[in-house]
Parts: C-alpha cells; sequence; structure tokens
C-alpha cells in the first residue's frame, strides 16, 4: 500500500492528493501548516491553511496570493483524499494536517505545543495511523516549567529594571514568540515598547481577535523617559544595531526554550535568559504521540536520532524524514552558542 505523504525535493507530497504539505520549493498546491518562514514560503500557486492564519500569512507572503481557508475540523475531498485541519497550539492558525485515504490516516503535525498559550487555539490530539512529528526539543532535558512561573520572572526583571531607570529589552521571534510574552506580562509596570517587525504581527493577533497589551513603536513614544523604562521585545539583530541606541544603557534578556542549558545564557552574553518556547517539551512530544494512537511514526528536525531510537525501544516503527525545517534564523544565534545538549542529557 502506498504511503500517504513521502518525501520529494521540494518538500513532503501526498501522491494520491497530488499537493504538497509546508513545501520548501515552489509548487502549485500547498497545504500550510503555519506561517513561520521555513513552513510558508513564497511562490506556491495555491494555498491551503488554518482560518486564523489568514492574517499572519498575508502579511508575511503578501496580500495578493491565491489562499485558500479551512475552518479546523472542516473536511473537504481532494482527488479522492479527505484533508482536515487540526489545531496545533504552536502559533496563533496553526494546524495538524489529517488525511485519510484507501484505509489509511495519516498526521503531519508540522510544528506543535502542548502548553498552554492564550494566543491561539489549544493543540488537539488526532487520532492516526501514522503521525509526523516535530523533535525541536526532542531530548529529555527540556521540560518548560508552568507559564505563570516564566510571566513572574519577566514582570519581577522589568519591575526592577524600571525602578533604576533601565529599559529591559527582550529580545524574541517576532511572529508567536513576542505576542505570547505580551499576553502573559503586566502592562501596569510601565510602556511596552516593539520593533516594527513585531508590531505588525501584533496588528494580524489583534485582528483576529486575539487580546493584547498596548504596544508602541519608538516613532509614537511621547515622552523620552519611556525609553528608560519600557519593556523592549525585538529580533536580536535590533538589539545590537543604532534602533536600541535610543534605550540608553539597558538591561537584555533572551526568550528561548534554548535557555533551558546551562551555558546558553552565559555564551551569548546576556543579562537574563527565560525559557519558553512554542514547541512541545519531551514530555509534551512524549504525550502528543501517545495520545494519537499510531503505531508508526515520522519524526523530523530536531533530535532525530534520539526520538527515533527512543520510540524504537517503546515498541513503535519510527523512522526519519528529511526536511529544510527549523530554519530559524533568530533562534540559531542562541542555539549556535550553547553547548552540546547531548552532554547535559539524562535517561528518558
Amino acid at each position: 500500500m502506498q504511503d500517504l505523504i513521502v518525501q520529494r525535493p521540494e518538500g513532503l507530497y501526498c501522491p494520491a492528493g497530488d499537493f504538497y504539505i509546508d513545501p520548501w520549493r515552489p509548487v502549485d498546491r500547498a497545504v500550510i501548516t503555519h506561517a513561520h518562514a521555513d513552513h510558508a514560503r513564497m511562490g506556491h500557486g495555491h494555498y491551503l491553511a488554518a482560518t486564523p492564519a489568514e492574517g499572519v500569512l498575508r502579511s508575511r507572503l503578501g496580500q495578493n496570493i491565491t489562499l485558500q481557508n479551512l475552518d479546523y475540523g472542516q473536511q473537504i475531498v481532494h482527488n479522492g483524499v479527505v484533508l482536515s485541519l487540526h489545531p496545533a497550539g504552536h502559533v496563533l492558525g496553526s494546524a495538524q494536517v489529517r488525511l485519510a485515504h484507501a484505509g489509511q490516516t495519516w498526521v503531519a503535525s508540522g510544528d506543535y505545543k502542548v502548553a498552554p498559550d492564550a494566543t491561539c487555539t489549544p493543540f488537539e490530539p488526532v487520532r492516526c495511523d501514522v503521525f509526523i512529528t516535530e523533535s525541536t526539543f526532542g531530548l529529555p532535558i527540556y521540560r518548560w516549567r508552568p507559564d505563570a512561573e516564566l510571566f513572574a520572572q519577566i514582570n519581577n526583571w522589568w519591575a526592577a529594571n524600571a525602578a533604576l531607570g533601565r529599559a529591559s529589552v527582550l529580545m524574541c521571534y517576532s511572529f508567536g514568540k513576542a505576542q505570547r510574552i505580551l499576553s502573559g506580562v503586566d502592562p501596569s509596570i510601565a510602556p511596552i515598547i516593539v520593533h516594527s517587525a513585531v508590531q505588525t504581527l501584533n496588528t494580524a493577533y489583534r485582528a483576529a481577535g486575539v487580546d493584547l497589551p498596548v504596544t508602541l513603536t519608538v516613532d509614537e513614544v511621547s515622552d523620552p523617559a519611556d525609553f528608560k523604562r519600557a519593556l523592549v521585545l525585538c529580533p536580536p539583530s535590533a538589539a545590537g544595531g543604532p534602533w536600541a541606541k535610543r534605550f540608553g544603557d539597558f538591561s537584555d534578556a533572551f526568550a528561548s526554550g534554548w535557555m533551558q542549558l546551562r551555558g546558553a545564557r552565559r555564551r551569548g552574553a546576556y543579562d537574563k535568559g527565560f525559557v519558553l518556547s512554542d514547541h512541545a517539551d519531551w514530555p509534551g512530544l512524549m504525550g502528543a504521540i501517545g495520545a494519537t494512537g499510531a503505531q508508526r511514526v515520522i519524526v523530523t528536525h530536531g533530535s532525530v536520532p534520539v526520538l527515533v531510537r527512543y520510540l524504537t525501544e517503546q515498541g513503535l516503527q519510527a523512522e526519519a524524514f528529511h526536511t529544510e525545517y527549523g530554519d530559524d534564523p533568530v533562534e540559531e544565534q542562541v542555539q549556535s552558542a550553547m553547548p552540546d545538549p547531548a552532554a547535559e542529557v539524562p535517561a528518558p
């Protein structure tokens, strides 16, 4: 029996349906799991994505792309393949792709997380025969703390800096990570200033009904004193350039799952490191894979050999797909400075 999803040079391909999932080279028909740049690329003839992703997709790929929206759980049939999209809990509009054809059910999860997030629809386990999973943080060392603890840490750092007249510059990914931070911090501490790249995505999130606090770009700041006590969200490239000079002697931090490792913050020379990821940690991966009931699991980008070996030891049929996902230049900056994670891995 032919597999429902196979690898091709263009990306993950469904032969029966004649379409691709998150292809990395231009194709005629692309099903997109979410709008991060490594999964949603320019140049495809036709895009299909979850309805909540429309705003962020158009803001990143262009307003005139040919985009078909599909509500979560809604089914369509294309060339005999029954296709539906289900929440992945990763970022706004992120989706798992469920395919059913000729007695097989496959789910391609894209990127996902199972932790609560006020800015996107929670992850939904989908039963299937074959599950394609990411493994970005597929090592037992990665175990996220509750969001309440994390946001308390950020608020305390920000409030202490504001009391000293220092800006708190928090580097993070502009899409998803920034909005999640905004949803959890205390806006009563001081103004919140964001880079224009963050503000563009904030606009798309608000248009989709996500509640975010007031954020200002640097051009909208009327009181110069606000530059000295604000929480500032920006990509790392902005923090190291002329844009950040107006904040004077600021305290800097990085928000990333890589901060779980002891050497990452030290080698990145950040004042603070906050462990925050939009991907599943080790327990999250194990729970999500188990909830699908799949006996065959295909692992993509991340700690692929470790996860394949572990799942095989658990009695599953585990293998890998080689993909071009995971090319995130923002987090690569901190990932490249981190120690070898294998040196810090305890037994599962």
